[in-house]
């Protein structure tokens, strides 16, 4: 059985319509493209808010949009905005604006979520991909006003960062300083160095990059006249690059838009955006660069796809975000046995209350990554750690999680050492990719759960010596048992388990306790 999805991406240049034939034997197949360039981000980022004039704009495109999807029988639609309404004061506005008038919902995303169903866009190309990562690989993604770096080791995605280098910002610098071409062309180098000498010294280190993977709209303008003057290939060797680096930079703004038959707002872009990726390739030492020719349509087809069951990735994603939490765990020297003790039993105690607590596996991530980074704040002060802690998640981005995703996982941090105050938590419900997750009082609901588990999980382990490894655990007369054959001493985690027990008797109506068997100290 085919079926017909549509997929829109409202983005900071222009809104763009995908159509896609979904089916289980054939995959993601795309059908139609249509875009239309609007400048949404310059408003944003000028005013910090969208006009009317642009909302009436846009609202007339999506309507338009909404009757081409009409004629293909569209049986599925999912509409993504990303930074530029993502950043607008009155985005709750436009959206309801865009709902009322064109029948289309907007979700705006994270840019931790539009960077992975980016990602997800590149894995459904699923054979090279598997094949470039096997060896030092990142993702760059140049956009308008960022650039996201995200690094893979051994097949896991095991860091991601969002860089202040963006065409648009490197254009908007060089615009208020009056210099020549050769001069401007090294400040832009100058700049775009700055910030990559700070990434390599604090993510790189000594890892060895041999693959960049490069996506966003002007790398695939980029790719394209590259290839039209070598082979047909899908990647760029740094040398390849280099020199048509030289060549672009000695053109000038209208040879550029004849050259790229682009207009001149992009023509602008993509001297800026050649010198991110070259500095990149330089301080990286990648020999080469896959352009795979994906764009964000394609990433929210097989995103849908997946969820439909319609499409397997080979890759296992939930991993990349636990690899990246563990790898955040370690950086700011937490206790790395402590914090797998803790994780296993928080898992443990999860899934023994499959029957009392309703939540599903997405929670049961998210659990997971809040026993992995629930002592980092500790790298800031031992005094109030959990505070620290909360900020330092907040402050970073997870890639795969949405924003509400990331509250819940800081608020069940914060909260297992400190008493649990109902009212004062405060998360922005924005819709997430769990509709379950989207109000206060579920979201307030599903901390609390998840604050009582890890609060147990961290107390059997409360010596840090892991000594509850193996334990069983059974439900029984309104208790949940930890029995344990440890041989000896337990005093410390049966003291602290009991400490923790009110809280999560409170939420789940059972009252934890620890049974040692018998002949142990």
């Amino acid at each position: 059985m085919i079926r017909t999805f549509a997929a829109i991406d409202i983005g900071s240049s222009g809104l763009e319509l995908g159509i896609y034939e979904l089916s289980e034997k054939f995959g993601v197949r795309s059908v139609d493209q249509v875009r239309y360039p609007i400048a949404l981000g310059k408003d944003t980022w000028r005013s910090g808010k969208i006009s009317y004039r642009q909302v009436d704009e846009m609202c007339e495109v999506l309507a338009e949009f909404a009757s081409i999807m009409k004629g293909y029988q569209v049986e599925n639609c999912r509409a993504y905005a990303t930074s530029a309404l993502r950043e607008a004061q009155n985005n709750q506005i436009v959206v309801d604006q865009v709902r009322v008038r064109t029948g289309i919902d907007i979700r705006v995303i994270s840019n931790s979520e539009q960077r992975f169903i980016s990602y997800k866009a590149i894995a459904s190309k699923d054979a090279e991909f598997q094949k470039v990562i096997q060896k030092g690989t990142a993702i760059l993604d140049v956009g308008n006003h960022s650039t996201q770096i995200s690094l893979f080791d051994k097949d896991s995605l095991v860091s991601t960062q969002n860089l202040p280098l963006g065409a648009v910002r490197l254009l908007e610098i060089m615009n208020h300083m009056k210099t020549t071409a050769d001069k401007e062309q090294k400040l832009i180098q100058e700049i775009v160095d700055n910030e990559l000498v700070t990434f390599r010294k604090i993510y790189l280190k000594d890892r060895k990059i041999e693959n960049l993977i490069g996506i966003g709209k002007v790398t695939l303008i980029l790719y394209r006249r590259i290839m039209g003057e070598v082979n047909q290939r899908d990647r760029i060797t740094r040398e390849e690059f280099n020199h048509f680096y030289g060549i672009l930079g000695r053109m000038t703004l209208d040879q550029i838009e004849d050259t790229f038959e682009v207009n001149a707002d992009h023509a602008s872009l993509l001297l800026p955006a050649a010198t991110i990726i070259r500095q990149v390739m330089e301080i990286m030492g990648a020999d080469n660069i896959w352009v795979p020719g994906t764009i964000m349509l394609d990433g929210i087809a097989a995103d849908y796809a997946e969820e439909r069951k319609l499409l397997r990735f080979n890759h296992n994603f939930a991993n990349d975000i636990i690899v990246t939490s563990r790898n955040m765990a370690k950086r700011y020297k937490c206790h790395m046995p402590h914090i797998q003790a803790v994780e296993g039993a928080a898992l443990q105690v999860f899934d023994s209350l499959k029957k009392y607590h309703g939540l599903k596996e997405r929670e049961r991530l998210l659990l997971q990554i809040a026993a992995d980074l629930h002592s980092c704040g500790k790298f800031v002060t031992m005094r109030n750690a959990t505070e620290y802690a909360y900020n330092i998640i907040m402050a970073t981005e997870i890639i795969g999680l949405s924003h509400v995703e990331r509250e819940i996982v800081a608020n069940v941090v914060r909260y297992h050492l400190k008493t649990f105050e109902y009212k004062d938590i405060k998360i922005d419900a924005r819709p997430s990719r769990n509709s379950r997750l989207a109000t206060p009082d579920n979201l307030t609901l599903t901390v609390a759960k998840l604050t009582a588990i890890l609060r147990l999980a961290n107390s059997m382990d409360r010596s840090h010596s892991n000594k509850l490894a193996g334990c069983r655990i059974v439900i029984k007369n309104n208790k949940l048992v930890i029995n344990t054959d440890y041989v000896g001493d337990v005093t410390l985690e049966a003291l602290s388990i009991e400490e923790k027990a009110d809280f999560f008797e409170e939420i789940y109506g059972l009252r934890p306790v620890l049974k040692q068997r018998k002949g142990s100290k």
